[in-house]
């Protein structure tokens, strides 16, 4: 930690996503945001810190740095981590669980790591350390380099606290808001997904559009800190701005179950008001009265769901409907099968890099406005 007591604080995503992600940091305002691999990394102190995960839709978790420092034997780490400031950081009444992980080192043994890390931070702090504990501290070593972190989120952020019925297949709901904003989405047009299933791009759609944080309604690690400030945390709470949109948005299944489900995850986000959810097949698909928007999709992909020779033809009667109907309308895809996304005729644009999603790598495939 710096001088000021400014820190490093990161803000990881799936790896191919960390510019999108640095766009929506830059937008909220924090300070120095840079895109690296694995996330994005920021100053700022713990008010910053709590805002990060209140605010920021794209993020897995966020972590707290605490210190790096270079070690080639074990018996170094223990004594470089009892220098940094874990009494200022940790109650004596959480404990904490240490979690490592070893690239390009020396030193190789996770367990190892996580037991002299773990003895410096009872023997400095007194603070219990289990492996059951809710609480995480993250030691780093890549190419020697050892950085500790407290993970200050707890539960990986997509769980947003809403979402509780899914079905089959879910895309998470931090890749989605990060989908949207890559598709140039900004909360002022309307949106049309006609495979919703349990209903993620439609409910961030409509949550961005009111302005409603994605951590409003859960709890995080950093509220078991030292650091935490209860009163000065509701303020930032009740400090943010919601907004009634001038559009509305839109879901389609020809699974009344998914139907069922969207609605009730809607109505759970509190934007059920905001969202029309119906059944209807892709191919009886037709646009919203009103201004063009976005329509975004995340179709069954062949290596998950499905017969291919099914899904060709559902690939190509989504694209047939949308190519005849929604002329303006631009058009996101996420498929983990380029032939499936070329299936549907549409004009994509170069697709951006793959991500890493339920042990799959999926990409985005988008349209200008259809003509």
């Amino acid at each position: 930690m710096k001088a000021n007591g400014d820190f490093e604080i990161f803000l990881a995503t799936a790896p191919g996503l960390e510019g999108i992600l640095c766009e929506e940091v830059k937008a909220h305002g924090f300070r120095a945001p840079r895109a690296v691999p694995g996330g994005v990394r920021i100053e700022g102190r713990w008010h910053d810190v709590w805002r990060a995960n209140l605010v920021i839709r794209g993020a897995s978790r966020i972590l707290a740095r605490l210190g790096s420092f270079r070690a080639t034997h074990l018996s170094q780490i223990e004594a470089r981590a009892r220098q940094l400031p874990w009494l200022a950081m940790l109650r004596r009444d959480e404990p904490v669980r240490v979690e490592a992980a070893c690239t390009r080192s020396r030193i190789y043994h996770t367990g190892a790591v996580a037991e002299r890390v773990g003895k410096a931070i009872h023997d400095v702090a007194g603070v219990p350390v289990s492996a059951d504990a809710a609480l995480s501290v993250a030691a780093r070593f890549e190419k020697d380099i050892c950085t500790l972190s407290i993970d200050t989120s707890g539960a990986l952020l997509h769980k947003r606290g809403f979402k509780v019925a899914v079905a089959k297949a879910p895309l998470r709901e931090n890749l989605a808001a990060l989908f949207l904003r890559q598709c140039g989405y900004d909360g002022t047009e309307p949106v049309v997904d006609p495979m919703c299933g349990s209903g993620t791009f439609v409910i961030e759609a409509a949550e961005i559009a009111a302005g409603l944080p994605p951590g409003r309604a859960r709890s995080f690690a950093f509220e078991r800190l030292a650091t935490f400030d209860a009163e000065a945390w509701q303020e930032l709470r009740d400090a943010q701005t919601i907004r009634t949109p001038a559009v509305r948005f839109f879901g389609s299944d020809r699974d009344p179950n998914a139907v069922a489900m969207s609605r009730a995850n809607a109505e759970r986000a509190g934007v059920a008001h905001l969202t029309v959810v119906q059944q209807c097949a892709a191919s009886a698909l037709a646009p919203p009265d009103g201004p063009p928007g976005l329509v975004i999709v995340n179709p069954p992909y062949g290596a998950r769901l499905g017969d291919r020779k099914k899904l060709q033809a559902l690939y190509r009667a989504l694209g047939q409907t949308l190519m005849s109907k929604f002329a303006g309308w631009r058009v996101g895809l996420v498929t983990s099968d380029a032939a499936l996304a070329n299936a549907t005729r549409l004009p994509f644009l170069a697709p951006s890099a793959p991500v890493a999603h339920g042990g799959l790598r999926i990409t985005l495939f988008q349209t200008h406005p259809l003509a």
